[in-house]
């Protein structure tokens, strides 16, 4: 384990963010895997029913994606301050509020699939297959939400290729299941269910063996401190604060789809082609934003102020290179990525015509993902929460003055002002945050 107290350097630097990079690149094959091994059965009902299983199951998951991210700031203080009972008391809070929400969506499965199947209806055909495939999966909830925490914390301890490894097994053990029980087994749609629950599972039994240091002595079980009213409600704080921020910009972005809806098909289905891009993007960048989070949160927790502004400068100088490198991969193979994704000549000329806002999107996007991961690290949530508030609403106003007049290119440049404003709203007040280190 990395020594919390040894210099921030740009070696450290990448070796936080170079594994996160790398495991992110394992996410969308598992998606195209679990597609395609369904996809071979010759149907339609069973590739919608997976792919809207999926989609329920993680819009309930990503409303817990506080845990990770608070988890990361709060341990890495911790660590930074040389409070190991706390660092693994941490640990242990998150994993007992993943397994308890897990458990709530086991009792409670009946009224949350009825309640996605009202916002979302199908055929009978998929809805039944897709209902199969739910009631498997909901038993790996515990497992699912608990990885949030256990993720947070090997970020938090700079132990980043442990993720990596266990991003691996996962997508690995669940691909090769994949094709074993659907293929070989013929289980169909509840094969990738199946499959997709034995991962997590042993997911979450690899993620606590990487996690053993926070079990080496008592501190796991110290229960008068797990419990302590204080520190809750400090980790139920910092947790909320980023959870209502992150709804607020998932809005932002379901907001930008549903206006494309009404700009035509052909826009509608060219935004969705370079928003992959975008996805992309983060992928690339998050690396550089965790290695911020882990490190500034541990130079917080010292109480360095010096060595805040010093993690803080070089995750972003890194983040700033990578968004660079993305921005002239997508001017030189932008085209020819797209046509890779579509066959439609319409939608690849449409692309094409917005693809300069993707040219430009890392660029102007990496102040606020830099930032999102400094304010993390710092724990400064209340202040990302009302910075997003106030980027919304700059971004409201934007959709109304840009899309009537200039459509989809206003759309395209509002979403670059949300951006923006996410960067200048953190940026202004970020000597404040310096200031307040003591």
């Amino acid at each position: 384990m990395q020594d919390a107290s040894a210099p921030i350097t740009h070696k450290r630097v990448l070796k936080i963010a170079a594994p996160i990079v790398l495991s992110n690149a394992t996410v969308p094959i598992l998606g195209a895997v679990d597609t395609g091994v369904v996809g071979q059965m010759g149907l339609a009902a069973p590739i919608g029913a997976v792919g809207m299983g999926a989609v329920i199951l993680s819009a309930i998951y990503w409303v817990f994606g506080f845990l990770r991210m608070g988890t990361t700031g709060l341990a890495a203080q911790a660590r930074g301050a040389g409070d190991t009972a706390e660092t693994g008391a941490l640990l242990m809070r998150g994993l007992l509020l993943g397994g308890t929400a897990g458990l709530f969506f086991i009792l409670t499965q009946i009224w949350v699939f009825w309640g996605a199947f009202a916002l979302s209806p199908a055929s009978p055909e998929v809805e039944a297959l897709t209902r199969s495939y739910l009631e498997i999966r909901i038993w790996g909830a515990p497992a699912t939400i608990g990885l949030y925490a256990v993720t947070g914390w090997l970020i938090a301890i700079e132990r980043t290729r442990g993720v990596f490894v266990l991003q691996v097994w996962m997508n690995g053990l669940n691909i090769l299941l994949d094709l074993w029980f659907v293929l070989g087994l013929g289980w169909g749609v509840e094969g990738v269910a199946i499959a997709t629950l034995i991962a997590e599972w042993t997911g979450l039994a690899l993620g606590l063996w990487l996690c053993r240091d926070a079990f080496s002595g008592n501190q796991w079980r110290d229960w008068p401190r797990i419990f302590d009213a204080a520190r809750l409600r400090r980790m139920m704080q910092v947790n909320g604060d980023i959870m209502v921020r992150s709804v607020l910009l998932t809005g932002s972005f379901t907001t930008f789809l549903f206006v494309g809806s009404d700009l035509g098909d052909v826009n509608l289905a060219a935004n969705q082609v370079l928003l992959q891009f975008l996805e992309i993007t983060a992928f690339a960048l998050d690396g550089f934003a965790f290695s911020a989070e882990a490190l500034v949160g541990g130079a917080v927790g010292a109480r360095d102020r010096s060595q805040v502004r010093r993690a803080s400068i070089m995750a972003s100088q890194w983040g700033v290179g990578g968004a660079f490198v993305l921005a002239a991969v997508y001017f030189t193979s932008g085209p020819a990525l797209v046509d890779l994704m579509t066959t439609s000549p319409e939608v690849r000329v449409a692309s094409r015509e917005f693809m300069f806002w993707i040219v430009l999107a890392p660029v102007i996007s990496v102040a606020s993902w830099m930032l999102d991961g400094i304010y993390i690290g710092a724990t400064w949530t209340r202040e990302m929460r009302n910075a997003m508030i106030q980027t919304v609403a700059i971004y409201v106003v934007a959709l109304f003055l840009l899309v009537p007049t200039f459509g989809n290119h206003g759309l395209w440049a509002a979403l670059m002002v949300l951006n923006i404003a996410r960067g200048v709203t953190l940026g202004w007040r970020y000597p404040k945050l310096e200031a307040r280190i003591a």
